[in-house]
């Protein structure tokens, strides 16, 4: 299973209280369930199941946004979490 790290912006970072992770997931959604697992105020606040709740989204590895929970993650990625408002 591929490992990625995650990087919180935002709301999300307060709510996982912490600015990195790394975690372990195959989709988008995956990832978003490993989350809430690992930090329930991050899960309740921005996940409902595999989807992104209004108002947050991901960046892959630099290249895109996307909330699509069908979104395949590869070994090595860099998934940024954050807010809408995060870029101020």
């Amino acid at each position: 299973m591929p490992q990625v790290q995650v990087e919180f912006y935002g709301i999300p970072r307060a709510r996982a209280g912490v600015a990195q992770a790394k975690a372990t997931a195959t989709t988008l959604g995956d990832l978003a369930v490993s989350l809430s697992q690992l930090f329930p105020g991050l899960g309740e606040c921005c996940f409902d199941g595999p989807h992104f709740r209004p108002g947050y989204t991901a960046n892959l590895s630099g290249d895109r946004f996307t909330t699509d929970p069908t979104t395949p993650i590869s070994d090595g990625d860099t998934i940024l979490i954050l807010s809408l408002d995060a870029g101020g």
